[in-house]
């Protein structure tokens, strides 16, 4: 490895201020969530997509592994850092061109640095009636970069990257990948029609490091006549089981009406809408503290949160189908459109007290809930990561996003498949339950359908990152859930850096044919080294 003299060829190219040496690009990178460490060997701010390919020649003739970002807010993923030791890190956030709409048939392509929010400005600026694929990670976090790792939202498209159809990337000598169906029939065809000529390899770019990803075209969601939120609750745990029977045929039966529906626990509904109570320390808020706020707040066991989109119609007629199936099963159920959170945020200024306070809580965080569901980024969910800080910031201003790493919040996310069988789901719960009670850390549970067939949970692991005892807990917390969870059949959707050897681990027949690719495309083995599909080697 030759890494001064590819710094040098590497200022020449882009310009001394885009070049961070070792020390600089820590600074500027090494915070993550999750108080993980990986050294940088240096960092590349990319301006421009057309140098990258000259950039990666640079690395292969100089023999420098290169990790890239979209943005670097990864969180509870490893943040902006790499997957191993010994990386100049390419920052791609400064390519932010929108290269492409079509305002007729809703298909954006835009660069990596592309962000919710940006998006939203600009189709809100055109007029133009499409959705942004939110997620809960905030508006300033990549589009490219969620969808590359296989992302998911509530809104009507909520696998991000099945609304991918085409994607661009530079290879590891600097070569340009492209869809066969984009050189054989044209840019136009290739963003219209997802699969192509001829065998699919736009995936293989996906949770891999097999090229550096500088456009994406995108498939936005029209914007419905109506979109509305439920809101319904469970009273007991019991209800559990038929809630998710119910959730099972509801989807079944409304596809493309029903979007995600989310059913989150006591405890994660608390950490979203209350602050944690004082004097409990560093560890699990005592049981005690959890059935007070629940009382005080009104929050059941579970509480449901879905999305319904369509005509009036056709909206009117899912909800009669909801209430028909929850019946029995859900309580204080509550249909809002986002006119009607408003109104119910304004009502909750003029009352008085503790009771006021707690409702303007509860009222500010459904609006912003709701407007998710509509498709417009916001900071409501990235709330969360702060619940157990220390000392959390002052709330802030669009100027001053919240940024988890660079704040210090402590965060790690479990997000296993768990089969939509009652049992199963129960047994889940279950086990998340007893791991986290072991390490003294809060059972924050969401189970998010992303089909009729399917949750995703995600489970935050909320710790204080500056005691070393939290950190390790949380760790420990973490590798525990992943191996139970393993054991039982529940296995996560994405990893953090740090779970990347664990992975490899696993695998025999699929890493062998990875390498297979690898030695294929990246026969120096210089792009992402350790990443999903990269295989492990010890720097």
């Amino acid at each position: 490895m030759d890494l001064v003299t590819a710094l040098d060829l590497w200022r020449v190219l882009l310009g001394d201020a885009h070049v961070l040496n070792a020390q600089a690009a820590m600074q500027a990178y090494g915070s993550d969530t999750g108080a993980s460490r990986h050294t940088l060997l240096g960092a590349l701010r990319i301006s421009a997509a057309a140098t990258l390919p000259e950039v990666i020649r640079i690395a292969a003739r100089c023999r420098v592994c290169v990790y890239p970002i979209s943005t670097g807010k990864n969180w509870g993923y490893g943040s902006a850092l790499p997957a191993r030791d010994g990386c100049v890190l390419i920052d791609l956030s400064g390519l932010q061109m929108i290269l492409n709409f079509d305002a007729e048939l809703g298909v954006v392509t835009l660069e990596p640095g592309v962000t919710q929010q940006m998006l939203a400005d600009f189709l809100q600026e055109g007029g133009h009636a499409f959705m942004v694929p939110v997620t809960g990670a905030g508006p300033h976090c990549s589009l490219v970069g969620n969808a590359l790792e296989r992302g998911y939202g509530i809104t009507p498209h909520a696998d991000h990257f099945a609304a991918v159809t085409e994607l661009q990337a530079v290879l590891a000598d600097g070569s340009i990948y492209r869809s066969a169906l984009h050189e054989a029939g044209g840019a136009e065809l290739a963003r219209l029609f997802k699969w192509g000529i001829g065998p699919y390899s736009t995936g293989l770019f996906t949770q891999s490091g097999f090229g550096i990803v500088t456009r994406m075209s995108i498939v936005l969601a029209r914007r419905p006549e109506v979109t509305q939120a439920c809101l319904f609750q469970l009273r007991d745990d019991a209800l559990l089981e038929p809630a998710v029977l119910a959730v099972r045929a509801l989807l079944g039966r409304l596809p493309g009406v029903l979007g995600g529906v989310n059913l989150m626990n006591r405890h994660r509904v608390l950490a979203m809408t209350v602050a944690a109570p004082s004097g409990q320390g560093l560890g699990r808020i005592s049981p005690e503290w959890i059935e007070q706020l629940a009382r005080q707040n009104q929050v059941g066991a579970w509480t449901g949160f879905a999305s319904l989109y369509g005509t009036a119609r056709m909206v009117a007629a899912a909800r009669h189908d909801m209430r028909r199936q929850l019946g029995g099963i859900a309580s204080r159920m509550l249909f809002v459109t986002p006119k009607r959170a408003d109104t119910l945020q304004r009502l909750a200024g003029h009352v008085p007290g503790a009771l006021g306070a707690r409702l303007q809580r509860m009222t500010q965080t459904l609006a912003r809930g709701i407007e998710l569901v509509a498709g417009q980024p916001n900071e409501t969910a990235l709330a969360l990561a702060y619940w157990r800080h220390p000392q959390p910031p002052s709330p802030t201003s669009p100027a001053t996003p919240r940024n988890p790493a660079r704040d210090g919040c402590g965060l790690l996310w479990y997000s296993p498949l768990v089969p939509m069988r009652p049992a199963r789901v129960r047994a889940y719960v279950d086990m998340v339950h007893r791991v986290t009670e072991r390490h003294a850390l809060e059972p924050l549970i969401t189970l998010t359908s992303l089909n009729d067939r399917l949750f995703d949970s995600t489970v935050p692991l909320l710790f204080d990152r500056q005691q070393p005892a939290a950190v390790a807990a949380a760790h420990n917390c973490h590798h525990a859930l992943l191996e139970e969870g393993r054991a039982q059949g529940w296995f996560p959707y994405r990893l953090g850096v740090d779970q990347m050897p664990w992975l490899a681990a696993l695998q025999t027949d699929a890493t062998a044919f990875h390498s297979r690719l690898q030695r294929s495309l990246d026969p120096q083995g210089l792009l992402a080294p350790g990443r999903y599909s990269q295989p492990w080697t010890e720097a």
